[in-house]
C-alpha cells in the first residue's frame, strides 16, 4: 500500500491492442494495486474504461476521463475531473508517447516532426501545467514523465529522440520550480520494452514476424538478453511517486536493462 490514500491521474491508461500490457495500463494497475485512487485519462475512451475494469476486478477504484493532450481544454479538463471525483491530486504520470511518422533528419516530415513534439512534449507541458496549481495549494505533489533512452542513444529517429531529450529538460525545469511547494519531478527512461505499441506498431511498419522482432530486440539488451516489460516501468514509476523517494526530484532513471549504461 505504497500508494494509500493518494489520488493519482495517468495519462495514457489505455494501450494500443496486443499480445502484452502497455506502460500507462500496467502503471495504473499498479497504482490502484497499492492504494491509490486512479483517474484514467486517454484519447481511448473505451480503452481506459477496459484498465478501469482490470482495476475494479482487482477491488480497485478508478475513474475515467476522455482526453487529447495536444489540446489544453483537455489537459485542463482532466485536472479539474480529478478535482471533482476524489478532492485532490497527489500524482500526474505523463505516459503517452509516439514516434509515428519519423525517420532520418534528411526524410522526417515537418508535420511529422510537429505531431511528434505535440504530443511527446507539449501535451505533457499542458497536463502538467494545469496540475501545478492543485498540488501548490496542497504543498505536495509528485509528477512523472516517461521517456526513452532513445535520447541518450543512436536511433535514426530524429523527432523521437529529440523530443525525449526535450522531456528531460522539461522534466528537470518542474523539478526547479516545485521544489519550494513541495512538488517533485523525474522521469523514467525505458529502453527496449516488449509493449504492444513497440511489437505491434514496429513489427506492422517492417514487416517482420512478432516473434522475430521480440528476438531481434532481446538481443540488444544486456542485462539477461531480454527485454523489459510494461511492468518494469511501472515499479519504476511507482517507486518515484512513493514517499520511499520523498528526497529525490529532478532524476532521469534508466530502466533499461543496461543499454544506457553503454553510451558512456
Amino acid at each position: 500500500m505504497r500508494l494509500e490514500g493518494k489520488v493519482a491521474i495517468v495519462v495514457g491508461a489505455g494501450q494500443t491492442p496486443g499480445d502484452t500490457i502497455g506502460n500507462g495500463r500496467a502503471a495504473a494497475i499498479l497504482f490502484a494495486r497499492e492504494g491509490a485512487r486512479v483517474l484514467l485519462a486517454d484519447r481511448d475512451l473505451e480503452s481506459a474504461r477496459e484498465t478501469e475494469r482490470m482495476i475494479a476486478q482487482e477491488g480497485g477504484r478508478a475513474a475515467c476521463v476522455e482526453a487529447d493532450i495536444v489540446r489544453e481544454d483537455d489537459c485542463r479538463a482532466i485536472a479539474r475531473s480529478c478535482l471533482e471525483r476524489f478532492g485532490r491530486i497527489d500524482v500526474l504520470h505523463n505516459n503517452v508517447g509516439i514516434a509515428s511518422g519519423d525517420a532520418s533528419v534528411a526524410r522526417v516530415s515537418e508535420a511529422a516532426w510537429n505531431h511528434i513534439f505535440d504530443v511527446n512534449v507539449k501535451g505533457p507541458f499542458l497536463t502538467t501545467k494545469h496540475v501545478l496549481p492543485v498540488m501548490r495549494e496542497q504543498g505536495s505533489g509528485s509528477i512523472t514523465f516517461v521517456s526513452s533512452a532513445a535520447a541518450v542513444a543512436s536511433t535514426p529517429l530524429a523527432a523521437y529522440k529529440s523530443s525525449k531529450a526535450a522531456l528531460h529538460a522539461l522534466t528537470q525545469s518542474v523539478a526547479n520550480g516545485g521544489a519550494r511547494y513541495g512538488i517533485r519531478a523525474n522521469a523514467i527512461m525505458p529502453g527496449l520494452m516488449d509493449t504492444p505499441m513497440a511489437i505491434e506498431g514496429i513489427s506492422a511498419a517492417r514487416g517482420i514476424d512478432k516473434q522475430a522482432l521480440r528476438r531481434e530486440r532481446d538481443s540488444l539488451v544486456p542485462l539477461g538478453g531480454k527485454m523489459g516489460s510494461a511492468w518494469d516501468v511501472a515499479y519504476a514509476a511507482l517507486f518515484l511517486n512513493s514517499e520511499e523517494a520523498r528526497f529525490i526530484t529532478g532524476v532521469i532513471l534508466p530502466v533499461d536493462g543496461g543499454q544506457s549504461a553503454r553510451v558512456g
